[in-house]
């Protein structure tokens, strides 16, 4: 058996870090923003346990485009090194010398925010430039050093001429890059991934207006100087203490956030934990539409203030995607190239921990001010119905503060609404029976027949309604929802008395043959009902399992497994109404299938399925009638 090492060739591992370390090359400029936001941290903490003896000050990071020169200066007054520091942390590939900080002060640094972890970053600079340079002078007072290497495993290292303490980055910027010498181009990467670093960033100037003098005329114009422009807030919200912020302060940030954005969210969580892992947070609830496709990708990830992606599933749970805000941790495990998650564990226990703190943030909001709640619910109902639908925590949760509106505006929650439908809406098996309606206007006929009847009827009007009542119904065995035109309501929910029919069996036969004749190759399902007699002549039902399958097929993006689910409908006819009765006994055929076709088509009418050619010629025969 023999043993040994392997060997890495330097000559072919930096193509790699060039070509296909980092999947898009504007990330650079994170990496190296990241370094020189690390130094400068690493320099405020040894100040701060007393091993630097240097006055930390206020440092920035200085941002310069010399586009002449076709040069990018990236300049830190932070820790720097010394040449023999170069040599360790920049010399060899993969080194982390945060990691090594970290590890070497882990009982001081632990919250030191320092962002490092892999020793590529620096690398991402040869993506954009042919030659980096480092000049760079320690805290220590050792010399100042000069790095030169022209992306290939060759390098100069010499002394420099630099005062400071610090380190500046000169890229030498590629024939193939050369976006990057534009203004516009750099300010959109650092409002990108650097707009909340923790030390303020400078890149360029703007101008100030100053107090007029004493003395000035009115029309005079103010004063103005220039001033250097620091493009980012070093201290956002989600990295103070909740009570140390007002709401004006949080909405003050959701407009930083998305500054197109005119509308105020509604409200907002703020998620603050450091154990079992650290996270910090603002979610913001928008006002949402009913469509599911156009609310993603609002939330940016950030670690450690550092901006990682705006696509957080995974960490996230699925419904509360549709939200805005901000995540931050530096926990959260992701690529070496920074650019995406890693799933593992602490992933998951992440995500539960969202769930669970904004399960408790609804509860609490509820429980302060219902009569708010309730007027903000059409516009957040999407997202806590997908919650309930998607996650089994959540929708434990959910019984405290979730709604169930009715057509009259009134709101229940899930335990006030059983206790309210029992006297009065359970059918012959003894199951209560939850009528609600999906479409106020196109159903308003039947929702005004329930409530001729003493029923309630809720509004259920998102789009994932059908795939919520099939799980509330299998977790309820005692509950079945009923849409208010899924059958006829005394057929739904039992009567104090049966209807006794007029009708004899064979007349009910012979009535239901001579409507199917007429109806012809219409596809209904003919039933001769014995129905109150107030009730009406002819009624079209869809059943609720067929048509409710046919929604989830539609919604679910075919996840079921279910073909194209037919369109499928009941004509109830009432046996006991007087028109029914009338047409049982007319003779002339010409004239029964007249009525016929005329009652039917009212029933049409009353669903909305009369179009066309068909509502055209119901017209026609209406005007006759009226003749």
């Amino acid at each position: 058996m023999s043993k040994g090492k392997i060997n890495v060739s330097v000559e072919n591992i930096f193509p790699l870090i060039k070509k296909f370390l980092y999947s898009d090359h504007e990330i650079f400029l994170r990496e190296l923003i990241s370094n020189a936001t690390d130094a400068t941290l690493k320099l405020k903490h040894l100040t701060s346990i007393g091993e630097a003896k240097v006055e930390y000050g206020t440092p920035e990071i200085h941002v310069k485009i010399d586009k002449e020169a076709k040069k990018l200066h990236i300049i830190d007054q932070g820790l720097g090194m010394s040449a023999d520091e170069v040599k360790k942390y920049i010399n060899e590939v993969a080194f982390s010398g945060a990691e090594e900080f970290l590890e070497k002060h882990k009982d001081t640094a632990k919250d030191s925010g320092i962002i490092g972890h892999f020793g590529l970053g620096f690398y991402s600079a040869f993506m954009v430039a042919h030659t980096v340079e480092i000049i760079t002078k320690s805290y220590t007072d050792e010399p100042a050093a000069h790095w030169t290497c022209d992306g290939s495993p060759n390098f100069t290292l010499e002394a420099a001429d630099k005062q400071e303490r610090g380190t500046e980055i000169i890229l030498h910027i590629a024939e193939d890059s050369e976006e990057f010498l534009e203004e516009s181009k750099i300010s959109e990467l650092l409002l990108k991934y650097n707009k909340f670093m923790p030390i303020p960033i400078v890149f360029g100037t703007k101008t100030e207006t100053l107090p007029k003098p004493e003395g000035a005329k009115e029309e005079d114009p103010a004063p103005t100087k220039e001033v250097p422009n620091i493009i980012n807030n070093p201290e956002p919200a989600w990295t103070k203490q909740p009570a140390d912020l007002e709401t004006a302060d949080y909405q003050q940030f959701y407009r930083e956030l998305y500054p197109m954005q005119f509308e105020e969210p509604l409200f907002h969580i703020h998620l603050n934990v450091d154990y079992p892992f650290n996270l910090t947070g603002i979610l913001y609830f928008p006002k949402l539409s009913n469509d599911l496709s156009l609310q993603k990708d609002r939330i940016q990830l950030y670690q450690n203030q550092v901006f990682v992606t705006d696509n957080v599933e995974g960490i996230v749970p699925e419904f509360l995607t549709m939200l805005k805000g901000v995540i931050d941790s530096p926990d959260i495990p992701l690529n070496v190239s920074r650019s995406y998650l890693q799933a593992d564990g602490a992933v998951k226990k992440i995500s539960s921990y969202i769930t669970r703190k904004v399960a408790d943030k609804l509860k609490s909001l509820f429980n302060e001010n219902r009569e708010d709640f309730e007027a903000k619910w059409n516009d957040i109902k999407v997202v806590i119905e997908y919650g309930m639908l998607s996650e089994d925590k959540f929708m434990e949760k959910a019984d405290a503060f979730a709604l169930y509106p009715t057509v009259d505006n009134k709101y229940f929650t899930w335990n006030e609404l059983q206790e309210a439908l029992k006297e009065n809406q359970t059918d012959k098996d003894g199951k209560l029976v939850i009528l609600y309606a999906s479409d106020k206007e196109a159903q308003h006929s039947y929702i005004n027949a329930a409530k001729d009847k003493g029923y309630e009827v809720l509004l259920l009007d998102s789009p994932i309604v059908s795939h919520l009542l099939q799980k509330l119904e299998t977790s309820n065995e005692n509950i079945t929802f009923a849409r208010v035109d899924a059958d006829h309501l005394d057929n739904l929910i039992k009567k104090d008395e049966d209807s006794i029919s007029k009708l004899s069996d064979e007349e009910k036969e012979t009535l239901k043959t001579s409507i199917e004749e007429t109806l012809g190759t219409q596809t209904y399902t003919v039933k001769v009902e014995a129905l109150d007699s107030n009730a009406s002549p002819f009624i079209i039902t869809e059943p609720e399992f067929m048509r409710r399958m046919k929604e989830m097929q539609q919604t679910g993006g075919g996840m079921f497994g279910m073909g194209n689910m037919p369109e499928m409908y009941n004509l109830v006819v009432n046996g006991n109404h007087e028109l029914v009765a009338e047409i049982l006994n007319t003779k002339t055929a010409k004239k029964k299938e007249r009525l016929i076709k005329q009652s039917v088509d009212l029933a049409k009418l009353s669903k909305g399925l009369l179009k066309g050619e068909a509502l055209t010629e119901f017209i026609e025969r209406s005007y006759k009638f009226v003749k």
